[in-house]
């Protein structure tokens, strides 16, 4: 899609595309739904229930809404969702967030507070999927803000359709308009007749997905739209798969033995030195979040690590090197490059942030960005 593209007057999503979003959830037997009662999420519940309601079979449907008490609308956004899903047919729960809100931070503690919340009412529910109504523009914005934050290619794959749920293996997390953008939904919402809400804080120009938003016009004017930066996206994931398959069996090449569940990795040092850069780097951050216990492994801090043990193993091959980094000991050792857990701190280390970008991808990779982002 072109600049110019992004100018026409986007078409309201038919029951066809919708079938074809949602084509990938029917064999699930139930599906939370996460509705806000913005623009998004409403339509993704209408298209959700007009999609079941086509079908004479199919997963049962749950919309969830989560009051995060954070504006006194809030309550009536949730009632009206609560009303707009009885409309609808599908049944509706309002889950609070309770408790002490933090000063700092608030949108990243709101979003942890909501994930926790929507996971155990879908376990509740039986279902095995939540859905979100992430857009084309949402993941445009993530892009960017992982730019911002010194991401390497694994954290510009930005969100996936279908991941696992943070912290809920059992879960999927399904995000069926990521190629979508939010304009069309609108204009599916405005074709149907059917009102919605806007959060004043999708504006709030203190914080940064905000301020990203608003800078988006501009970018696109230059050629640098929503759909250019969420095509980057999918080019990274194409990449990742291929990096991914490539740190396996360079592990299996340089391991002395299987990592298990130890607290030491050992690699061939003449092996590991000839591996190409990208994969060696990458194959020493899995190995340090293995036998690590600090949270996962800052891109920045592996690469300086990195960068100083193929220095030392150029200007000074006989003498050993050994730092600690994220809770494990790397040493270089005349034949072997060892990881070690390290010794306990006589106080215990601060656990990196949950937003912080980590350095690897992992088999398990957070789809929030949490770990696997480089």
């Amino acid at each position: 899609m072109s600049a110019a593209d992004e100018h026409l007057v986007p078409e309201p999503l038919t029951l066809a595309e919708a079938r074809r979003l949602f084509a990938p959830f029917d064999k699930e037997p139930a599906i939370a739904v996460a509705v806000s009662g913005g623009p998004d999420s409403t339509a993704l519940l209408w298209l959700a229930a007009q999609w079941r309601g086509s079908r004479t079979s199919g997963p049962s449907l749950l919309s969830l809404t989560v009051d995060h008490g954070l504006r006194g609308e809030s309550a009536g956004e949730a009632k009206a969702v609560q009303d707009f899903a009885g409309r609808l047919a599908v049944p509706h729960r309002i889950l609070r967030w309770n408790g002490p809100k933090p000063a700092t931070g608030i949108q990243e503690a709101a979003r942890d507070a909501r994930y926790a919340l929507l996971a155990e009412a879908a376990r509740e529910a039986g279902a095995t999927c939540v859905m979100t109504a992430h857009t084309l523009d949402d993941q445009a914005e993530t892009v960017l803000l992982r730019l911002l934050r010194g991401s390497g290619p694994a954290g510009l794959q930005a969100m996936a359709p279908i991941s696992a749920y943070p912290g809920a293996s059992d879960l999927l997390l399904a995000r069926p308009f990521l190629e979508v953008s939010k304009a069309r939904l609108i204009a599916t919402l405005r074709h149907a007749g059917i009102p919605f809400a806007e959060d004043p804080s999708n504006r709030d120009p203190r914080h940064t997905r905000p301020r990203l938003r608003a800078l988006m016009p501009t970018l696109a004017k230059e050629g640098l739209t929503a759909a250019r930066l969420a095509v980057l996206s999918k080019r990274l994931q194409r990449a990742e798969s291929a990096l991914r398959l490539c740190v396996a069996q360079a592990s299996e090449q340089v391991s002395l033995a299987p990592w298990g569940e130890g607290h030491r990795i050992a690699f061939d040092r003449q092996r590991f030195a000839r591996l190409p850069e990208e994969i060696a780097c990458r194959l020493l951050g899995q190995a340090i979040a293995h036998v690590g216990d600090e949270g996962p492994v800052e891109l920045g801090k592996l690469e300086t690590m990195f960068d100083a043990l193929a220095l030392h193993a150029m200007e000074k091959p006989d003498v050993a090197f050994r730092r600690t980094l994220a809770g494990a000991v790397v040493t270089l050792k005349r034949s072997e490059l060892v990881v070690e857990r390290a010794p306990p701190r006589r106080t215990p280390a601060k656990r990196p942030a949950e937003r912080g970008i980590s350095a690897l991808t992992t088999p398990g990779n957070d789809p929030l960005g949490r770990s696997g982002n480089r």
